[in-house]
């Protein structure tokens, strides 16, 4: 353990779609990123998998990759944070440390008839009052339940305990601190609070979920806080102290500095995920949202957030770009839907799995509506990046009636941060300004700052938040007449995608 006043801290953001690691310095700069795609397996409509065991290459090689680029030994790097999607499950042989199936992925919709029969009469609010969250195919428990159920012989070797669950930050962090030579076996609240399988009080697997999800307790890691020193890495960071997790949303919280009560913030990735930070007890909610730890630091009381989950943002233009054939490159489609003034009457609800907050319908499918001869692939492309900034209108009002909280400025990172007509359309839409960091890794960073704050690199919440700092900042434009039109519109679109799927139907 040399070199350690160096102060680089490393973090892996293992993302739906790909791995990347970044290493930041002192001051929360960027000194090298290394990223790598996998691969998206789809057996059947609705079905998403991914291979961990690639998954867990793709690490290894994104991590070598930013070191070589940065100039630097594992000796330098102080330590490591993990940030991940969330509710991708996987279950592996402790013995030879191979998956057993390929990873379910938050996406997957597999689960659907499970959970409805799960909810039984009280329907998805069975577990909301222990866990938060509604019973829907989204989370963990559901999709290990589903494979013990249906991996012939899984379910009597996991009682015997030669199977582990994780998602993918235990899956990592197991991996990462030697595997089946002596891996921890940890997850962290915000991933655990993800899997309807923890006492959102307590923070704890919960008995009775258990029972009623017929989970053995043998499969289940060990729930730590998100910033403290789990294990120590072997391998290509051999030595490095492995000293945070969290799902990346909860990163992006962290890294956005949203350390006072009503402070809130919004990831557009392949989904978008929207939290405020609710201070130290939970908010339950009663138009749609989910309650979800935000983060908690070492032996320190739980940070709570109220979350809205949207399924379908970045995902959406990839399917204009690469299912429909629109646009060649996803930056293609601000240029496209600026060249019309409007969306020419056009709506696209991008319903693919269901919707997620706040209706919670998995019954739900995509629609096209408002469709006329006048109507161009330009508008269309208006209409995809429009769905965006509704779909966070509808999360924010959601947000506003559970909380009584006003949200004045929502922080903004993700992807599709750097489209100007989206992120102004998102003020439009909101009535409130929209502000972009300096640093847009913001997920990275949280887990960076975690793990840097458990390692002593940085001191506490306070000098973290003095190096946030605004990049760009959109302000509304839109009569308030327009916006309300057109959000009575949206609102007549989403009801169009109602009840699509029907019981019986594949």
């Amino acid at each position: 353990m040399t070199d350690h006043a160096d102060g680089y801290v490393a973090a892996i953001d293992q993302g739906t779609t790909s791995s990347r690691c970044i290493i930041f310095d002192r001051d929360g700069a960027i000194v090298a990123v290394d990223q790598r795609e996998h691969r998206q397996i789809f057996p059947q409509p609705g079905w998403v998998e991914h291979d961990a065991a690639e998954i867990w290459a793709k690490v290894q090689a994104v991590v070598a990759g930013a070191l070589a680029r940065a100039g630097l030994r594992a000796g330098q790097i102080s330590a490591l944070g993990i940030t991940n999607q969330r509710e991708t499950t996987v279950l592996w042989d402790r013995v030879t440390g191979k998956p057993v199936h390929n990873a379910i992925v938050w996406q997957d919709t597999r689960t659907a008839a499970l959970c409805a029969e799960l909810g039984g009469p009280d329907g998805q609010d069975r577990f909301r009052a222990r866990t938060g969250l509604p019973l829907a195919s989204y989370f963990s428990g559901p999709k290990v339940a589903w494979l013990l159920d249906r991996v012939p012989g899984l379910r009597a070797r996991a009682e015997r305990g030669e199977i582990a669950f994780g998602t993918i930050d235990s899956w990592l962090v197991w991996n990462l601190t030697g595997g089946t030579d002596g891996g921890r076996h940890v997850t962290d609240v915000t991933n655990a609070g993800r899997t309807l399988l923890m006492n959102l009080e307590t923070l704890q697997w919960d008995p009775s979920l258990l029972s009623a999800m017929d989970v053995p307790e043998a499969v289940l890691p060990e729930i730590r806080s998100s910033a403290e020193v789990y294990g120590t890495a072997v391998g290509v960071l051999d030595g490095v102290p492995v000293a945070a997790a969290l799902g990346d949303q909860h990163a992006a919280v962290f890294g956005q500095a949203c350390y006072a009560v009503g402070t809130a913030k919004n990831t557009y990735g392949t989904g978008s995920f929207l939290l405020l930070n609710t201070g130290s007890r939970p908010v339950a909610s009663k138009h749609g949202l989910l309650t979800t730890v935000g983060y908690r630091i070492g032996g320190e009381a739980p940070v709570y957030c109220l979350e809205g989950s949207i399924a379908t943002t970045g995902a959406l233009v990839q399917w204009f770009r690469d299912q429909l054939g629109l646009i060649r490159t996803a930056d293609e489609i601000e240029t496209l839907a600026a060249s019309v003034d409007d969306n020419g009457g056009a709506y696209v609800v991008p319903a693919f799995s269901g919707l997620f907050a706040p209706y919670w319908r998995p019954d739900a499918r995509g629609v096209v509506t408002g469709l006329t001869r006048y109507v161009t692939k330009a508008h269309l492309a208006r209409a995809v990046l429009e769905a965006t900034g509704w779909q966070t209108r509808e999360v924010v009002d959601a947000m506003q009636q559970d909380s009584g909280v006003q949200i004045t400025t929502l922080k903004v990172d993700g992807g599709m941060t750097g489209n100007d007509l989206l992120m102004q359309h998102q003020a439009d839409v909101l009535g409130v300004p929209v502000i972009r960091p300096r640093v847009s890794e913001t997920t990275c960073l949280g887990a960076a700052y975690a793990a840097g704050l458990a390692t002593g690199v940085w001191n506490d919440l306070d000098e973290l938040a003095a190096h946030w700092q605004p990049d760009a900042e959109w302000t509304p434009a839109m009569d308030v007449s327009v916006r309300e039109r057109e959000y009575h519109h949206w609102r007549r679109a989403v009801e169009r995608s109602f009840g699509w799927i029907e019981d019986g139907d594949a």
